[in-house]
């Protein structure tokens, strides 16, 4: 059965953020991540090398594999910050029409500079996202 490669773990956030080289994006690393601990009230975790995750839910498919994953969370890429939407976007057409500059992926948002958005819209996608997997995901062990 497959088995996820990127798991939790106990690396420290804040020593991982300063290892970035990209000056701005340092800056609005720490800016998002002020904002997702303010919003979800989570502790921030370490997930893999590269990103930084908040809360744990529990997922499982249809096919059987199952596994934990964070609820919401992000990555100080080199290319952009990638911020990591878990209920994707298909309900969110207004809002990203007013978010500003962006590109995304499956469940990945891709932000240059945090400049290029408008952060109060930001603001509403990472809480209607964090709330959406806490109400609709279960956490077991």
């Amino acid at each position: 059965m497959y088995e996820l490669k990127t798991k939790i773990n106990d690396s420290n956030v804040l020593e991982f953020l300063n290892t970035i080289e990209n000056s701005k994006r340092k800056e609005d690393s720490f800016i998002i991540l002020d904002l997702m601990t303010k919003l979800t009230g989570e502790t921030a975790k370490m997930w893999g090398s590269s990103i930084i995750g908040f809360g744990l839910y529990h997922y499982k498919y249809k096919s059987g594999h199952q596994g934990e994953w964070m609820k919401i969370g992000f990555s100080p890429r080199k290319q952009n910050l990638t911020l990591y939407i878990m209920n994707g976007y298909d309900q969110y057409d207004d809002l990203l029409k007013r978010l500003g500059k962006y590109k995304l992926g499956k469940s990945c948002l891709y932000i240059n500079k945090l400049e290029d958005v408008d952060m109060k819209v930001l603001e509403i996608l990472i809480t209607d996202s964090y709330d959406y997997v806490t109400k609709n995901f279960k956490r077991e062990i």
